[in-house]
């Protein structure tokens, strides 16, 4: 999908972090960006931007967990865009700690977001685009821990698993269907985000008390987002990756080797070695 300018990106989270960059990014070649994000002002401030550089916007406040409320704003991309021509669901939140130690509340929380979210914006949007037959493309936020398991991590890198696993069945179906929409998975290590802060926007009613294994691995990711990449980095690989129809879109150098190393470590019945997330 090398044509890009008029035409419609969707991106949630896109209050902060990459999903704002997704949107300057998408905006910068001259589409039309309707965003979403959980967190109303960090929305509008996202919102304020993109106006002050003449973008065309909608900004609609969306959990993405709630399947009716990424549904309403899909309607409302339709009645007003034509509908999306890329949609980029990468609104995702971290809990860690240990698996056997952290309430249930914690892993439904991260898979809301971080897998249903995406199902969900899948579901709202794609067979719009399928009936309209317009070239598109998805875009879905997974993350190296997709690829590659941690400890400490099991609520967030099980969501990722099972996102990525979404996703490859999705670019599957719409190849065999013959529709003209690419799909890529983005897979990024450290991109200076907040996501280690992703409590600000947990509801309440689903709130846990922390552990000291999961206070040490979100100190862990803190310093390590810290230190990351630039959002807008991350954001030109996704328009690249949407302009080429790459399928896997990877930020770190060193992960396509870590790949292959971890193949091996798996078909040698090991447990498989984890690269650094840089």
């Amino acid at each position: 999908m090398d044509q890009l300018n008029g035409k419609c990106a969707v991106v949630t989270g896109a209050g902060s972090g990459i999903g704002q960059a997704l949107a300057h990014a998408f905006a910068a070649v001259g589409m039309r960006v309707a965003i979403a994000d959980v967190q109303a002002d960090a929305l509008h401030d996202t919102e304020a931007q993109l106006r002050s550089t003449g973008a065309t916007v909608i900004a609609v406040t969306v959990d993405v967990s709630n399947a009716n409320a990424v549904h309403e704003f899909a309607a409302r991309v339709e009645r007003e865009f034509d509908g999306a021509d890329v949609v980029c669901n990468n609104a995702g939140v971290f809990a860690g700690g240990l698996t056997w130690d952290r309430p249930v509340a914690d892993f439904e929380w991260v898979m809301g977001v971080n897998f249903y979210g995406i199902l969900h914006g899948i579901q709202a949007f794609v067979p719009g685009m399928i009936e309209r037959g317009r070239p598109g493309h998805i875009v879905n936020t997974i993350s190296a821990a997709g690829l590659f398991a941690s400890a400490y991590s099991a609520p967030y890198t099980a969501s990722k698993f099972a996102a990525l696993g979404l996703t490859e069945c999705l670019a599957g179906e719409l190849a065999s269907a013959g529709a003209p929409i690419g799909v890529t998975a983005l897979c990024p290590g450290a991109v200076k985000t907040g996501i280690a802060s992703s409590d600000r926007n947990r509801p309440a009613a689903t709130a846990t008390e922390m552990s000291p294994e999961s206070e040490f691995v979100d100190r862990m990711l803190d310093e390590n987002t810290d230190r990351g990449m630039p959002p807008a980095q991350a954001a030109a690989m996704v328009v690249d990756a949407v302009r080429s129809n790459r399928y896997l879109q990877l930020t770190g150098d060193g992960y396509a080797t870590a790949l292959r190393v971890r193949v091996d470590e798996l078909l040698a019945g090991d447990l498989p070695s984890l690269p650094p997330f840089d």
